[in-house]
């Protein structure tokens, strides 16, 4: 059986230690956030993913007073923890005791902005040796070319850059999955719309 240390370099999610975390998508942001309407896409079909599985839900929204709640498209009512905060990073003490009594070892990342309260959670999260795994069709920002120059930094830094279905079929695992059909599914209802994700397809090629 391969050890814990391992499986983390490997970047192996364990779906009964897995937490995904949904970084601040909130109304404001919605017109000013390169990609947008992707970004919200991949959120709602993440969201759904952890209904269907269980995941736990994490949800911030950065001075909701000012800046609006979570949008409406992305369904949050099944989220284990929804906190208004004024850091920058998801990981508040609140966010920090909840990740305890899950007992997360691996956190799936996704939001905005990428190069702010995306990257300040992550690396606040690799600090205290979470496994962290970023969607790259999942976090964007104000200006396009600040996502790449986040991701690099995230992945020097420690954590693995993913897309959103490789995550979703990884934590399924097997085609004999109680879930898999339900995930097969949802897989299917946001296939064209991935197909015109402008955070995936950026320039035809592979963004590492």
């Amino acid at each position: 059986m391969a050890s814990v240390a391992v499986a983390r370099r490997l970047g192996r999610l364990n779906p009964k230690t897995t937490v995904f975390f949904l970084c601040d998508i909130q109304e404001r942001f919605r017109t000013g956030i390169h990609a947008f309407e992707s970004l919200v896409q991949v959120a709602q079909k993440m969201s759904k993913f952890s209904q269907i599985t269980k995941t736990p839900l994490i949800v911030t929204e950065q001075y909701s007073k000012g800046l609006g709640n979570t949008v409406s498209e992305i369904p949050i009512d099944h989220a284990v923890h929804v906190e208004d905060k004024s850091k920058f990073s998801m990981l508040t003490p609140l966010v920090s005791s909840k990740l305890k009594e899950l007992k997360a070892e691996s956190v799936v990342l996704f939001g905005i902005e990428s190069h702010v309260c995306v990257l300040q959670t992550c690396l606040d999260l690799l600090a205290q040796e979470y496994d962290v795994h970023v969607l790259a069709d999942g976090v964007s920002s104000m200006n396009a070319p600040e996502i790449d120059i986040a991701l690099n930094r995230m992945a020097r830094a420690g954590a693995h850059v993913v897309s959103s279905e490789s995550v979703m079929f990884q934590l399924t695992g097997d085609s004999k999955s109680p879930d898999f059909k339900a995930v097969s599914g949802l897989v299917k209802e946001y296939q064209e719309l991935g197909r015109q994700n402008l955070l995936l397809f950026k320039n035809n090629k592979a963004q590492l």
